[in-house]
């Protein structure tokens, strides 16, 4: 049944990051949603409630290094609010804190990414 859920997740995964390749203009961000899904994976297992914290925070130390502009940080903020669906939004939005990395706007589905300096 685990083994289920965490190949419905990975689809539902996949599905959003193909939706919004599609959607998110070229040249607008030096990071797209492939780049934060390849940061954040190790994150996974935490935030669906299926393993621990493991290697999540370097995925997020990196990330949050590599956004380095207001573009970047838009980017990764509308596709980590696009990854929110499935996951536990308590952990996600706990993340940075828990991993020591402070960054301008809260990971939730609420979240206008456009005023994300």
């Amino acid at each position: 049944m685990d083994t289920m859920i965490n190949k419905t997740c990975m689809l539902l995964v996949a599905a959003v990051l193909v939706t919004m390749m599609a959607v998110v203009p070229r040249g607008e961000a030096a990071i797209g949603c492939g780049t934060v899904v390849s940061y954040m994976k190790p994150c996974l297992p935490y935030v669906t409630g299926s393993g621990p914290l493991g290697d999540c925070c370097s995925g997020v130390k990196g990330l949050n290094s590599a956004a380095k502009t207001t573009p970047d940080r838009q980017s990764v903020c509308s596709c980590l609010k696009s990854l929110a669906a499935g996951v536990n939004l308590g952990k996600a939005a706990a993340l940075p804190g828990q991993c020591g990395v402070n960054i301008p706007y809260k990971i939730s589905p609420s979240t206008d990414c456009s005023k994300v300096k």
